[in-house]
């Protein structure tokens, strides 16, 4: 059993390299489990960095200076951030208000719904069954009513951490496009000279996470103005708030699409009814999902390593409990990484093994 043991740990732990990127990859968890929220604003501004290289590039290839770049980015970001505070986010956030203020009449209305189950499909459901849900509705309406009212008393945080933000993010954005290479050449002056494992599974996932992060956001813009085109064409309600749960559900692949079905066939039903347009809702919303994921998707993420849909959801359902939204947002390239990693360990060894013979 010792040999054993030890023999595994020579195949995958003798490697100086192997070692240090264990260390490297244990030390960037603990942080970011220990001071996740304090660095959030920091966190927030890396993501949207990596965001704008592939427009700072771009702006290379066409000859200007990285302080002009820069500039020219910074200011494009600044543009669509001002543009989000103060035409999205109002149109949101009244959405949402009215939402929740003509929740309780959605409710009843679904709760009549349901009293008339048992008369059309009485095989299918009895009358305990619809007082059971008719009672689960009203439980779930009265902690939404809570929760409520905690937001309303947590208000005045909440606005204060969005200044604080509006802030922060903007300045460092700023700072990591324009230092960025003086940034990774500080962090690489810590590692060894040596380190071709490291530069491997760096450059791969450097390449991969990017292409990822760029994609998925474009493919956040993209559903989710499409979507919000086809619910105003369909006058439905709620159509900004409802086409933003749409082109954020694309975040977790399989499980986002099938939750977020239910609030627009609800509103759908309750505005339309049974009719035509209710139909027509659906249908529209069908081809929006089908053409996502059969032509968007692949033509986004052609350069992705694909993952087992096994693996995505594991990947999901873990790191979305231990980081919450950035933890899903992230939970494929971090799949990727440990794949990667996995995949690299060995042949490294495999490499210095066979340059050693």
């Amino acid at each position: 059993m010792f040999n054993v043991v030890r023999s595994w740990i020579d195949r995958y732990f003798s490697n100086e390299e192997a070692l240090l990127l264990l260390l490297l990859i244990a030390a960037l968890l603990v942080v970011v489990v220990s001071f996740g929220q304090v660095l959030a604003p920091f966190l927030t501004a890396l993501v949207i960095a990596y965001l704008l290289q592939g427009t700072m590039k771009v702006c290379k290839r066409w000859g200007m200076s990285h302080l002009l770049a820069t500039v020219l980015v910074f200011s494009l970001f600044v543009g669509s951030l001002v543009g989000i505070l103060f035409f999205l986010l109002p149109a949101v956030w009244q959405q949402t208000s009215q939402f929740f203020y003509e929740l309780p009449r959605m409710a009843k209305e679904g709760q009549t719904l349901l009293l008339h189950l048992p008369e059309r499909f009485p095989e299918l459901v009895t009358e305990e069954q619809v007082r059971q849900w008719s009672k689960q509705i009203g439980d779930e309406l009265a902690q939404l009513g809570q929760l409520a009212v905690s937001f309303s008393i947590s208000g005045i945080t909440g606005v204060m951490a969005v200044l604080i933000y509006c802030v922060l993010v903007p300045i460092l954005v700023f700072f990591l496009l324009k230092d960025s290479e003086q940034i990774v050449r500080w962090f690489t002056s810590f590692l060894p000279n040596r380190r071709s494992l490291l530069d491997r599974v760096w450059h791969e996932m450097d390449e991969q996470i990017a292409n990822y992060v760029r994609g998925k956001a474009v493919e956040i813009v993209i559903v989710g103005a499409v979507t919000y085109a086809a619910f105003v064409w369909l006058g439905l309600n709620y159509a900004a708030l409802l086409a933003i749960a749409v082109g954020f559900s694309v975040l977790v692949p399989y499980i986002g699409a099938a939750v977020v079905t239910v609030p627009i066939a609800l509103v759908g039903y309750i505005q339309f009814g049974l009719g035509n347009d209710f139909l027509w809702l659906m249908v529209i919303y069908g081809i929006i999902q089908a053409l996502d994921g059969n032509v968007l998707v692949p033509l986004l993420f052609s350069e992705v390593v694909n993952l087992h849909p096994v693996a995505i959801i594991l990947a999901v359902l873990v790191f979305g409990g231990l980081w919450g939204f950035w933890g899903v947002f992230f939970a494929i390239p971090l799949a990727t990484l440990f794949n990667a990693v996995v995949q690299a360990w060995p042949e490294q060894h495999q490499d210095l093994s066979e340059g050693k013979e």
